[in-house]
């Protein structure tokens, strides 16, 4: 488990390849910086080596230029797809000082925001994935509130009953804890999942 604690944040992440394999075919990012986190997940298609080239691509590329939009990101990873396999990518920024979140994806990698202690919301993912060829993104922005609740995942993540999950939950760790018992063993597993504090 990899933890992050900031005043405004606190988050876990989790990550592991295939049963059987050695290197993971999912990659993840996250970076706080005074006024921002950043985080993703991308997921390349199969598993294995080829996937895990595809994968690795995104954090290279958002720890360079974490500071742009999500759409300049998710247009500058796509380019160095050409020729891969590709992947499914999702990225989220939550802006501190504006009270935001923003969220982009291509393919099929969740994110779940448990908000105000009321309701859930569930942006839906642009279809397809990152293969070089032109993008149509679509980022979305939501308000948040101190105590919101999120997690992001890739499809070796089975959530049956997201809102229970993260509803019920006292803590950042305890969703962790709840989530690493519904891994599936047959694919890649990753997530990141964290309590926005203030």
């Amino acid at each position: 488990m990899i933890e992050i604690q900031t005043d405004y944040v606190e988050a876990c992440v989790y990550h592991r390849p295939k049963y059987g394999n050695e290197e993971s075919g999912d990659a993840y990012f996250i970076h706080t910086e005074e006024d921002y986190l950043i985080f993703a997940i991308a997921d390349g298609l199969g598993s294995g080596p080829f996937a895990r080239q595809s994968a690795e691509i995104i954090p290279d590329v958002l720890a360079e230029y974490h500071h742009e939009s999500l759409d300049e990101l998710l247009n500058r990873c796509n380019e160095y797809m050409i020729q891969k396999r590709g992947a499914a990518v999702a990225i989220v920024k939550v802006d501190f000082k504006d009270k935001t979140i923003q969220y982009s994806c291509v393919g099929n990698v969740r994110f779940y925001i448990w908000q105000n202690d009321e309701k859930m919301i569930y942006p839906l993912p642009v279809m397809g994935y990152l293969s070089g060829r032109p993008l149509k993104l679509n980022t979305q922005i939501y308000s948040y509130y101190p105590g919101d609740r999120f997690i992001l995942h890739s499809d070796g993540i089975e959530l049956r009953s997201p809102t229970s999950l993260l509803k019920n939950a006292c803590c950042t760790f305890e969703v962790y804890e709840n989530v690493v018992g519904k891994t599936n063993a047959d694919d890649d597993a990753t997530f990141i999942t964290g309590d926005l504090l203030r």
